[in-house]
């Protein structure tokens, strides 16, 4: 048989339940082969993140190399990018191979809170791989932190940052809006089409441990099997509201607990 290929440039999570570990998961569990690209090594657990150790740009750029001269990827979600030289290896990869689909989820913040992005790398993020990116899904803190402005609290402010990152280059923007309030958790999809609000209950339970790596690797296999963009991000977002909802069926770690990949199986 012949299978859609998905590609994770990302971060690895030795607990298993973010970056790399959760992408990988995700492709799997959405019938998707996923390869990846590890950009950094974490010691992080449940409970937060101890180290971080950099892979070399070259090393990023050999794996990058080694995937697409033999594999036919058909999407690519981009994740972790802790340093500027990575994010340029990135860019100068994506470039030589031109990948059809690029989602670019611009992880800063871990769940627990420990930050993942060193200072300078945001404005190579901003200028660099933010314009080749077919769509980009940050979180409200995030969408702040790349706007340099107050995090949104108001549909109105969303929608004016949802504009701005659009004008940074990119062809979609989906804010995510796991981090408001209220009983339903919307997230706004902002693009050639207009406004699409996409909404789900919020689901009450503190295991959201790799909530965003997996929607944006959700989003990436919906569009590695030929979706168009807008009907990946509803069944992406279908997909993260049950395995957010199904979380507490697993009692792993001491802290904030992955999702449940696997929750239309077990």
């Amino acid at each position: 048989m012949t299978i859609p290929v998905a590609l994770t440039i990302a971060g690895s999570d030795c607990s298993g339940g973010a970056g790399v570990q959760a992408d990988l998961k995700t492709f799997s569990a959405l019938g998707v082969y996923g390869a990846s690209v590890i950009t950094a090594l974490t010691a992080q657990n449940t409970t937060g993140v101890s180290g971080i150790h950099q892979v070399p740009a070259d090393f990023v750029t050999a794996q990058i190399d080694a995937v697409f001269s033999d594999l036919d990827v058909a999407a690519v979600k981009i994740g972790m990018v802790a340093d500027r030289a990575t994010i340029e290896a990135i860019l100068a990869g994506l470039t030589r191979w031109s990948p059809k689909n690029i989602v670019l989820d611009p992880v800063m913040v871990a769940t627990s809170g420990d930050h993942l992005l060193v200072a300078d790398a945001v404005a190579t993020l901003r200028t660099k791989l933010i314009p080749c990116a077919g769509l980009v899904t940050p979180n409200l803190p995030e969408a702040a932190v790349l706007l340099e402005e107050a995090v949104a609290t108001s549909e109105a402010a969303i929608a004016s940052q949802g504009a701005r990152l659009l004008a940074m280059g990119c062809r979609a923007v989906l804010i995510k809006g796991g981090h408001g309030q209220g009983s339903e958790s919307i997230d706004y999809l902002f693009g050639g089409g207009g406004t699409v609000a996409l909404r789900a209950p919020r689901v009450a339970t503190k295991n959201t441990h790799g909530t965003g790596c997996s929607l944006s690797s959700a989003i990436a296999a919906g569009l590695a099997k030929g979706e168009e963009l807008e009907t990946a991000v509803r069944h992406a977002k279908a997909w993260i509201s049950a395995a957010i909802a199904a979380a507490d069926r697993l009692d792993v770690g001491r802290g904030h607990g992955p999702i449940h990949h696997f929750h239309r199986f077990y």
